[in-house]
């Protein structure tokens, strides 16, 4: 362990302002390994899993239901 470098990085963080301490753990304690909406569809769109409800028939039209 490089306790130097360790030492030296909490020196730093302490040395920041409240603000930029929570930027900085904003982006630390990030978690980019969440799926996102674009990734999903673009998942349905390629893997064709859904392929089959192109044969359904379309029973359900705009003006059916509730105004949201």
């Amino acid at each position: 362990m490089n306790q130097k470098l360790v030492d030296s990085l909490i020196t730093i963080i302490q040395s920041l302002s409240e603000e930029e301490r929570k930027m900085f753990e904003e982006k630390l304690f990030f978690d980019d390994h969440e799926v996102n909406t674009k990734d999903i569809m673009n998942l349905a769109e390629k893997s064709h899993s859904f392929d089959f409800l192109d044969d359904e028939p379309d029973i359900y039209t705009i003006n059916d239901g509730e105004a949201i």
